[in-house]
């Protein structure tokens, strides 16, 4: 009976609640969506996505913002807005801003580095003394693109020559005054640790002799003694009943 009943509830379109645009196709970040990439289905009223499309013409011809896979619901939040003419400002949020640097096979991370991973942007150079040291920059930044592609295959690292991110106004700026500085890598993080980093740094000394870094971080700062005034020898004449000194170095 459960099983007759179950069966009939499949079949009847008005038990399956509304209809829901979904992926039929692969789709990239930064591409048009074409009528054969998608595909209304029947769709459980109880378990509707909110603001989910419900007709293909809706979705038909609009930008990705991020890439999609076959059976996953369309919803607004992963479009471009409308009049968007695709490519990479297409995949930019609102408040952001896109700047590429140049990697290599190390700082790259040896191509696992892919577009929606997250890294930590580092630089070495000189300090004003010419002192080496290292230091993170930038946390937990998004990768937009590696070389000209913004869609990822996480089973096929690919070492590329350049790197895009996305960044606020501000993040760009130190970014750009870094790479003017020294040289840049990528240390690629877990997408799911949200943490800040906020170090100061290492020097040489830090590699070098670690343990005397340590010390000499640690040791109480000395002030020096305030400067006593210098004393100086006299002189005393006797003149009768008077008495005068004559002071000398």
């Amino acid at each position: 009976m459960a099983a007759f009943t179950a069966a009939r509830w499949m079949g009847n379109p008005q038990s399956s609640g509304s209809k829901v645009v979904v992926i039929d196709q692969p789709i990239e970040a930064g591409k048009v969506i074409t009528a054969n990439q998608i595909k209304a289905i029947n769709w459980p009223g109880s378990a509707i996505p909110r603001d989910a499309y419900t007709s293909t013409t809706n979705v038909a011809g609009r930008i990705a913002r991020v890439s999609m896979i076959p059976g996953e619901p369309v919803l607004p939040g992963k479009l471009a807005p409308i009049g968007s003419t695709g490519g990479l400002t297409s995949i930019i949020p609102e408040g952001k801003r896109a700047i590429t640097v140049k990697v290599n096979e190390v700082v790259g991370v040896a191509g696992f580095a892919l577009p929606g991973s997250y890294v930590d942007v580092l630089v070495g150079g000189k300090d004003e003394n010419d002192q080496p040291f290292s230091r993170t920059v930038l946390s937990r930044v998004r990768v937009l693109a590696v070389a000209q592609e913004t869609a990822a295959e996480p089973d096929k690292p690919k070492v590329v020559s350049a790197v895009t991110l996305e960044l606020s106004p501000n993040e760009s700026e130190k970014l750009d005054l870094a790479r003017n500085i020294g040289k840049l890598s990528l240390v690629l993080r877990n997408e799911l640790d949200t943490g800040e980093v906020n170090s100061a740094g290492v020097r040489l000394p830090d590699i070098v002799n670690p343990q005397v870094a340590r010390e000499t971080a640690a040791a109480p700062t000395v002030k020096a003694a305030p400067a006593r005034p210098r004393q100086t020898r006299g002189i005393e004449e006797i003149h009768g009943a008077n008495r005068q000194s004559v002071a000398t170095p």
